[in-house]
């Protein structure tokens, strides 16, 4: 089945990079040799690199989607579709005056297509992002063999729409998880909280590795987009980042209680009641099922069997209670599941899922040249 997805994700690709001019095919279309770019990501309203929606005639669009929607399941589209959409709300919130130094701050033009390689050769890797989404995908020989980093945000995270519901694109991730940590007992809780004032955005960051032998801190603001910004812009970084942690009373002890390190911090599922253990399964298959059938087996796999689950450790920060910040990540040594929501008065979430291991499909054009050398 990978091998399917890999088929259909080349025939989108090979489409869309057909369709482009002379103008636009050296945005899109990227050395795969250039191993270092194809690992940079983002998440902020940033240049990711590559062709920008705005950049294209409406048929370039629905090509690029076609492709978005080949690396995702079904649910896993509409939430990234919603998501593109947010920043129009987000716009109309912050009073149409946020510019980031361009003509429009937020802007659901600026999602960035890159294809590194050649679809066609079978060995190759794309990814589509822009404000809180970022998807990559890697293919050798053929095979999807990488499709984390796979990030998801949401600001706001919720929103009022005609019903009595409101519009909530990642409500599973933040349910699920607050049901799981109150469900535990006192004993377990006081092993996975970690501090009482969560961090003001994900611990890894846009890091191309993480959780290195010393461990990681979050990131400031300002060094999370492309470049770095001058003058009012990056003054501005930085008074909202104090000012935040100001507000939430975050101190240096809760930050380091936070350090993501190899050895997984928090409460270890074999700790776990078998509900609990349950729960825990249905909260990363929230983060799994954004990938389509024939991807998503091997993501499961991670944490299905008994022995897998016991892999994983549950670590919690700041408060239980909605509309207060919290963190929460899962993690094991095949993969990362974290959440924060903290910002614009805990309504803007970040989620993303990462694999140690396989994070853009390892040393992609390595494993390709084994595999030829092995066949030849």
């Amino acid at each position: 089945m990978t091998t399917e997805v890999a088929d259909r994700m080349a025939t989108e690709a090979i489409a869309l990079l057909r369709s482009l001019d002379e103008t636009q095919a050296p945005l899109a279309a990227w050395p795969l040799a250039d191993d270092a770019e194809r690992r940079r990501w983002f998440y902020t309203p940033t240049d990711h690199g590559g062709l920008t929606l705005a950049y294209m005639h409406p048929g370039q669009q629905q090509l690029t989607h076609r492709l978005v929607s080949r690396g995702l399941s079904r649910p896993g589209y509409t939430t990234v579709a919603t998501i593109i959409g947010l920043d129009n709300i987000l716009d109309e919130l912050e009073g149409w005056v946020t510019s980031w130094g361009r003509e429009r701050g937020r802007d659901p033009g600026l999602y960035y297509i890159r294809i590194f390689g050649d679809p066609a050769s079978g060995t190759w890797a794309w990814r589509f992002g822009g404000h809180h989404v970022s998807i990559n995908f890697a293919i050798a020989d053929g095979v999807v063999v990488g499709s984390t980093p796979n990030f998801l945000g949401a600001d706001p995270a919720s929103s009022p729409v005609l019903g009595p519901d409101p519009l909530r694109p990642l409500a599973g991730a933040e349910d699920l998880g607050r049901e799981l940590v109150r469900s535990l007992s006192d004993e377990q809780l006081q092993q996975t909280l970690l501090a009482p004032v969560a961090p003001m955005d994900l611990v890894s960051a846009n890091r191309s590795a993480y959780g290195q032998r010393d461990g990681d801190l979050p990131l400031s603001l300002s060094e999370i987009w492309r470049g770095r910004f001058d003058g009012d812009i990056e003054e501005r970084l930085r008074h909202t980042q104090a000012q935040a942690e100001r507000g939430a009373g975050l101190l240096p002890e809760h930050l380091e209680a936070v350090r993501l390190t190899m050895e997984p911090k928090g409460l270890s599922a074999r700790f776990l009641r078998r509900s609990q253990r349950e729960l825990l399964r249905t909260l990363l298959e929230v983060y799994a099922r954004r990938l389509p059938d024939g991807l998503v087996e091997s993501e499961l796999a991670k944490f299905g069997p008994d022995e897998a689950l016991d892999d994983l450790s549950f670590a919690w920060a700041g408060s239980l209670e909605p509309g207060v910040g919290h963190y929460y990540r899962v993690q094991g040594s095949r993969l990362l599941a974290e959440y924060d929501n903290t910002q614009r008065g805990a309504n803007h979430i970040h989620t993303v899922w990462r694999d140690p291991r396989r994070d853009f499909g390892g040393d992609l054009l390595g494993a390709h040249h084994a595999g030829a050398h092995a066949k030849g």
